[in-house]
């Protein structure tokens, strides 16, 4: 006979106490004959091991027919008809039907149960036909083992209702406070899951793509001595005796690194700024993806490197996650992402003039605005055809301290900037490599030497010419899905008024 504490459940969606207490009452004084096939078992404390085998929803599939199978899934809705009870398995963004129906194994309490109850581990029978996946189940068995609260703050099918769809009608909008008051539950949405997929597919495929390149991945500093990229836009920690900062970039340490003949390194992690901006694409905490690598004789050698490895990335997740991708599409609605091959570059003189040409009054040392971005990707997208493109020779004045001027016009640098549907999501440059010069350009950004003594003293004893670039992990994912948020692809998300959950 089945031990109660078999079978792991949970509840995921609201109901009435008072019915329980009702149905409890009656199921005391009525002879139910399936009582031992359902009900609520003491709390799982991993009294004892078993070797069954729990079945995932997402491979149910028709081999499986007939088959007596173990699933352990949420129950994502559940609706009572007569003497039966329709139930909708969810695991993940996967889900399948269930039917429980009074017969010779199951009760017209244990009905009730179901009907009542959100449900995590049952025994069926999986049976397969023409037109819907679903579960016929003569060895019915339902047990409950953690229930939810009798009201949630939010509903998971107000949550994936497609954008602009609900307040006509009447049905409940949920917005995007809401839904990172309570992540939790938003996070167990079919379009959560598949952002959050399709991220971890970014990073993998970033990983893959530069170690097939010869790249070595490195773990840096995260509380830093001065501020890595010059400013005042950085987090002060107290640090026993004295203050450090949060690092608003691993740039330091990946030229370092090239200094110590790593020749080309790269790192995923944390980045903090200190920015009280508080717009659709900045957050005070986001994960980077940085690049770092020598080169032989011009920097355009790094820009193909890495235009190389976000067009990697591209094509995987193009080939790889069409599931998730179309499951974020229905949802929030974009057209696919498009791409070229080589990537396209321009001069930062020829975007102004695209600029200048649809209107835009600006100067040729001014760095561009966020709506200026957003204006020349729609220019780019009409001429060329490709949503990610490369903006060359940046003005000098508007880049950090450690970029090299460009030697034939020192108004400019060999910086550049890479931009998804219009909108920044890379910021790289050639590194000056020369102690000397790299001093005096401290200076010129009034930086304490002193505080980046080590940083300038590695490039005293020898350092290649060298350059790179960071990236942020969720505007990619925001971006080639189409987004119009960075929280939502950001899974706990920090901005200047967030701090929880």
């Amino acid at each position: 006979m089945l031990k109660e504490y078999d079978i792991l459940c949970t509840s995921d969606v609201s109901y009435n106490a008072i019915v329980f207490k009702c149905l409890a009452d009656y199921f005391l004084f009525v002879q139910d004959f399936a009582k031992d096939r359902y009900g609520v078992p003491q709390m799982v404390q991993s009294q004892q091991k078993l070797d069954r085998v729990l079945v995932r929803v997402q491979k149910l599939t028709p081999e499986k027919a007939d088959q007596l199978i173990w699933v352990r899934a949420r129950i994502h809705t559940s609706r009572a008809k007569g003497k039966q009870c329709f139930l909708v398995l969810r695991q993940q963004q996967f889900n399948v039907q269930a039917l429980v129906a009074v017969g010779e194994r199951a009760s017209k309490q244990m009905v009730k149960f179901a009907a009542n109850w959100i449900l995590m581990g049952s025994q069926f029978i999986f049976t397969h036909s023409e037109r819907i996946v679903h579960f016929s189940a003569p060895d019915k068995r339902i047990f409950v083992i953690s229930q939810a609260e009798p009201r949630l703050p939010l509903q998971l099918e107000d949550c994936v209702r497609p954008e602009g769809e609900g307040d006509e009608d009447g049905r409940a909008t949920v917005n995007q406070d809401t839904r990172l008051d309570n992540r939790v539950i938003d996070l167990r949405t079919t379009t959560s899951h598949a952002i959050f997929r399709l991220q971890s597919g970014v990073c993998q495929l970033f990983r893959d793509t530069l170690t097939n390149k010869g790249f070595v991945e490195i773990q840096t500093p995260k509380i830093i001595s001065a501020a890595s990229e010059g400013g005042a836009n950085v987090f002060t920690v107290s640090y026993f005796k004295t203050s450090a900062y949060l690092a608003q970039s691993p740039q330091l340490y990946k030229q370092m690194c090239i200094c110590a003949d790593f020749d080309k390194v790269f790192c995923v992690g944390p980045v903090f700024r200190a920015e009280d901006s508080n717009t659709h694409r900045h957050l005070t905490e986001f994960v980077g993806l940085d690049i770092e690598l020598a080169f032989n004789y011009h920097y355009h050698e790094v820009i193909e490197s890495i235009t190389d490895t976000m067009v990697q990335i591209f094509k995987g997740l193009r080939d790889k996650f069409q599931t998730e991708i179309q499951t974020v599409g229905k949802q929030y609605s974009s057209e696919p992402f498009k791409f070229l091959e080589p990537t396209l570059r321009l001069e930062y003189t020829e975007g102004v003039a695209m600029l200048r040409e649809a209107g835009v009054d600006m100067g040729d040392e001014e760095d561009l605005s966020t709506p200026n971005e957003k204006l020349l990707g729609r220019l780019v997208k009409e001429k060329y055809d490709t949503d990610f493109y490369v903006l060359d020779k940046y003005p000098l004045a508007v880049r950090p301290f450690y970029t090299m001027p460009d030697p034939n016009d020192k108004k400019y640098s060999n910086s550049y900037d890479m931009f998804m549907r219009g909108e920044e999501i890379l910021s790289g440059a050639q590194r000056i490599h020369d102690a000397q010069l790299l001093t005096e350009r401290a200076i010129h950004h009034n930086i304490d030497l002193e505080k980046i003594k080590s940083y300038i003293d590695s490039f005293r004893y020898g350092a290649p010419p060298h350059g790179g670039g960071g990236i942020g992990l969720e505007r990619v994912c925001m971006l080639y899905l189409g987004l119009h948020n960075v929280r939502q692809v950001s899974m706990f998300p920090r901005d200047p008024k967030r701090l929880t959950p």
